[in-house]
């Protein structure tokens, strides 16, 4: 069997294109193309749908692609136990990090990782959480670093780092922001329905923070008028500092309490954030490590922000 005929068929099944599988592969289109023809003429069977736009895999070619992922991720785990039970510390690890938040927590733990693992290649890729649990259900990521709702997860594994609360946050100058307590204090609590009136920063419509706030507007009895859409916590922080509109925001971003005050809703609704790896899979030495280093990190910033590690 050829391994990297798999590969080939699994990046073209990925991309739904030939051009941009050659491309991902660095090779040309014409032998890629040529690769799946000679395939499809062995196996006697057509593994693509063929289209003037894309490719879309047949029934065989389904079963083809399945089994490719599973041989391909075998071999990898054979590989990385081999290293681990020989202490070779070598090896490769890819992790996906959210914008922000996971940066953070790399730039703080990376030194301390490669003092322990100095031959192990790191990749971070700093990707959305959909597209991490994406990408780790398909093999392509050892680790994701997430933060979302327990109906976001998938069949993987998922290891607890802590519940975060979602906020609302006012400009101190709102008149509503007199029922705040004072900076440095625990925060009282608000009743969305009361903010019905105003503008709203938001994360972006299709975020994982957006299927847990929506459905407190809609309990609130109201539609939210949205000035702006973002992918950026920070952002929505800031617009919130220059008293350009209210938001809801997760407690890791939760500064600034001179200009911007914090409130718990009622319902304490919040979000779960994890470490996630593939259901099955080995987790390496080096794996195992980082996100050790990763929950240090995530419970001291936590708890430094006033936050309970739960």
């Amino acid at each position: 069997m050829d391994l990297k005929q798999l590969e080939y068929i699994v990046k073209i099944a990925d991309e739904g294109s030939i051009t941009r599988a050659a491309e991902g592969l660095f090779i040309s289109q014409s032998g890629l193309n040529q690769q799946l023809l000679k395939l499809e003429g062995e196996l006697g069977l057509q593994l693509f749908h063929r289209s003037k736009n894309d490719l879309r895999l047949t029934e065989a070619g389904n079963v083809y692609v399945n089994y490719a992922r599973r041989i391909l991720l075998l071999k990898q785990e054979a590989y990385d136990i081999l290293n681990d039970l020989a202490d070779n510390r070598v090896g490769h690890l890819s992790v996906g990090l959210t914008p922000e938040r996971g940066i953070n927590m790399f730039m703080s733990i990376y030194p301390k990782f490669y003092q322990m693992f100095p031959h192990i290649t790191i990749e971070p890729q700093e990707i959305s959480i959909r597209k991490q649990l994406s990408m780790i259900s398909k093999g392509y990521l050892d680790l994701g670093f997430v933060t979302l709702a327990e109906s976001d997860k998938t069949n993987d594994e998922y290891i607890h780092i802590y519940y975060e609360n979602i906020l609302l946050a006012v400009p101190r100058s709102h008149p509503l922001a007199a029922h705040a307590n004072p900076p440095g204090a625990p925060f009282a609590t608000a009743d969305l329905a009361a903010f019905q009136n105003e503008q709203f920063v938001l994360m972006f419509k299709d975020s994982t923070l957006r299927r847990i706030i929506d459905p407190l507007f809609k309990e609130a009895g109201f539609t939210p008028n949205i000035l702006f859409e973002t992918s950026s916590n920070i952002t929505l922080r800031n617009m919130v500092k220059n008293r350009m509109a209210c938001s809801l925001i997760s407690h890791n971003y939760a500064r600034d309490q001179e200009d911007i005050a914090y409130f718990y809703l009622p319902s304490h609704p919040f979000w779960e954030l994890c470490a996630t790896y593939k259901k099955g899979h080995y987790l390496t030495k080096a794996a195992s490590a980082f996100i050790e280093l990763a929950i240090q990190h995530y419970h001291q910033a936590a708890q430094a922000n006033g936050q309970s590690i739960v």
